[in-house]
């Protein structure tokens, strides 16, 4: 991950790396110069002809990355492509940019698609009433500005990576749902509200009951109208990893299942950090001490809390190591764990949440799975024909 720009044109009231725990971004320059996205090509291209990986993935994030002119975009990507080609010619890469799509222009657009970088979008849901955390710095809404790019970005189907949504209590789960689709996402990915032990999430409408799993509820309201829609409209990216995992296929993310964590961010500066969703829990948790000039990934991999999160089931509290569901869940997604004073070996904040989840989507999965046996005709056996005397 890339933080090609370290400011944004928006303020949401929510944002992990503005208004949570971590006030870094004060001291990063506001854009990523060349020459650091040159060195961290080098690093990037040394890291894949060592472990001869086949893939590198690539996001350019923010801040807002889109504040950068579209000439120049799309150079951070070019310059890890001429890494790769000089030092690890077999490895393919991935380009998408995260974008809270307010910026989105025809111009923006051609540029990014003649570089095979695909935009993902970050939005609450597709009516203004589910983007009123969503403002600029005078506070008015950015929703209009984001539908429109979001309608211009649909047009082009080929670059269109998808959107991000942050689940709101306050919200109807099957409205945000459904007028997301107006966007025609190819895949939405829904995100529990980053929070952990000491800082909770929100609870929704009214008093969150003892016991209750509000945010499960919301999810599965989801779930039901995708999984019996009649039609394929959209890929959902949670309940799809969840269906995965359960059906024993690797994760493809850092949020579910005991596969270790394989991201690294470089920010303007050229530091190495861990993921920053880590800024949610406090001060530096994502900070490593590293640099593009100083340390290379490999010595990213031995940082104590990048160690961490490659051990799996050992790391995990003692609870999650006996439960029955841990090879989906996977203790959950490693900032939600966090506790002031205690660290991450806890289960998630959303724990609850996360096994009502799983367990119905097992079920339903198991009762598709079932239905379609049944329905299936049954197979005979057909004797071979009597050797000819």
């Amino acid at each position: 991950m890339l933080k090609t720009r370290s400011r944004c044109n928006l303020a949401c009231t929510y944002c992990y790396v503005y208004e949570m725990a971590d006030q870094g971004w004060r001291d990063q320059p506001v854009v990523m110069a060349p020459a650091t996205a040159t060195r961290a090509a080098q690093r990037i291209a040394e890291h894949a002809a060592a472990h001869d990986l086949p893939r590198v993935d690539l996001v350019l994030h923010g801040g807002e990355p889109l504040l950068t002119a579209p000439a120049a975009l799309a150079a951070p990507v070019e310059a890890v492509r001429a890494a790769l080609a000089a030092t690890a010619p077999r490895t393919r890469i991935t380009a998408t940019v995260q974008t809270n799509g307010t910026l989105i222009t025809r111009g923006r657009l051609a540029a990014l698609a003649a570089a095979g970088i695909r935009v993902g979008v970050s939005l609450d849901g597709g009516l203004p009433a589910h983007n009123t955390r969503r403002v600029d710095h005078a506070g008015r809404p950015g929703f209009g500005a984001a539908a429109r790019g979001l309608r211009l970005l649909a047009r082009h189907p080929d670059s269109y990576a998808g959107v991000l949504c942050v689940i709101d209590l306050d919200q109807d789960p099957v409205e945000t749902y459904e007028s997301l689709l107006a966007f025609a996402p190819p895949t939405v990915g829904l995100l529990l509200p980053l929070a952990n032990w000491s800082a909770p999430p929100p609870p929704g409408p009214g008093r969150r009951r003892p016991g209750g799993t509000p945010y499960a509820d919301w999810l599965l309201a989801v779930f039901e109208r995708w999984w019996h829609d009649g039609r394929h409209r959209t890929r959902i990216r949670l309940f799809e990893e969840i269906i995965a995992l359960l059906l024993g296929l690797p994760a493809t993310t850092e949020t579910l299942g005991l596969a270790p964590a394989a991201t690294a961010v470089i920010e303007t500066d050229g530091s190495i950090e861990q993921a920053d969703s880590l800024k949610s829990a406090y001060e530096g948790a994502a900070t490593t001490g590293m640099a593009l000039d100083t340390h290379s990934f490999d010595q990213l991999l031995d940082h104590p809390g990048f160690a961490a999160r490659q051990l799996g089931r050992d790391a995990l509290a003692a609870a999650c190591r006996s439960c029955e569901l841990v090879e989906v869940c996977g203790g959950g997604h490693y900032p939600h764990r966090y506790r002031a004073g205690e660290g991450f070996r806890q289960p998630s904040v959303y724990c609850a949440d996360l096994q009502v989840l799983i367990r119905h989507i097992a079920t339903a999965v198991q009762h598709a799975a079932t239905t379609a046996t049944a329905g299936r005709p049954r197979r005979t056996v057909a004797h071979p024909p009597a050797a000819a005397s």
